[in-house]
């Protein structure tokens, strides 16, 4: 078997789209194709079922995908051993997290992890969504309370909270609830129901058991700015909204917690650049003075 086709192989099974692998591999999809042909005929037996959107691994592309990986990840470590010594690390890193994180706290300080390794090509991609790791849609993730299922390797970094606010605006014409049932007289902020990525993200019932969002939006700087505008009362991240005087507390007796995890595959720990990362990340956390938790007064 030639390592090569097989490199080509794992991009596609992970992807999921021959057009995407090939984007990601920088080779021509019409390429892709012939050589994942080639592959197939080579092994004798087909390994992608191919459809119009996206291509779908046979019982025995499974089987291969397997092999493949424990073979990838034994490459891997031997790489990073055989570094070991060496001040470098190099390499792609490619860290996913939810947007509001990686956007307002992450995009300012990531500067530290080049200046620190320069050889490093440093990927961030702030979404709101979840990374599948075991296709390798990301190297770490950031990720909303603690992973339960999948071969990974997890730690908490923060607790976070989350409280209601509106602006000054939105307060004078429409005046500031007293209780949690007022809030039905107000247009409320939430996420787009069916795009909820987490069941972490399913809030909106413990302040208000009647909560009905006028208006939703699917990222939570989306719902900060739509918030800060005066289109309503959103629940908003409290680390986020600390020191922007534009955003007033609603009800500020209620509040909800949820933490930050960082995870990574289990098949990439040891790696340089991996190593990098998490302590890079670790130490922003503890290294910093943005409270994560607002106080209940």
């Amino acid at each position: 078997m030639n390592w090569d086709d097989g490199r080509l192989f794992l991009a596609i099974a992970r992807a999921e789209q021959m057009l995407a692998a090939s984007k990601a591999l920088g080779i021509n999809q019409a390429t892709l194709s012939r050589r994942m042909a080639g592959f197939e005929k080579s092994l004798g037996v087909s390994l992608l079922i191919r459809r119009t959107n996206g291509c779908q691994l046979t019982p025995e592309g499974e089987k291969l995908l397997r092999a493949l990986e424990i073979v990838e990840a034994g490459y891997l470590q031997a790489q990073a051993e055989l570094k070991v010594d060496s001040p470098q690390v190099s390499g792609t890193l490619r860290i996913g997290t939810p947007d509001g994180f990686g956007v307002s706290f992450l995009a300012p300080r990531i500067d530290g992890l080049i200046r620190n390794h320069p050889q490093l090509n440093v990927q961030l991609v702030p979404v709101p969504r979840m990374f599948s790791l075991s296709q390798r849609e990301a190297d770490i993730a950031i990720v909303i309370g603690q992973p339960k299922t999948g071969r990974l390797i997890a730690q908490k970094l923060t607790d976070y909270s989350l409280s209601l606010y509106a602006s000054a605006d939105y307060l004078s014409a429409y005046s500031m609830p007293e209780n949690q049932a007022d809030l039905s007289n107000h247009r409320l902020i939430g996420y787009v129901s069916d795009l909820v990525y987490s069941p972490e993200l399913a809030f909106e019932t413990e302040f208000f058991s009647k909560w009905k969002s006028s208006l939703e939006i699917s990222s939570a700087t989306g719902q900060m700015e739509a918030v800060r505008a005066g289109a309503g009362i959103g629940i908003l991240h409290d680390y986020l909204a600390a020191g922007n005087d534009s955003l007033i507390p609603v009800l500020p007796e209620l509040r909800v917690t949820r933490s930050y995890w960082m995870a990574h595959h289990e098949d990439l720990h040891g790696i340089a650049r991996i190593k990098a990362g998490t302590d890079f990340l670790r130490s922003q956390i503890e290294r910093s003075a943005i409270p994560f938790e607002r106080p209940i007064n």
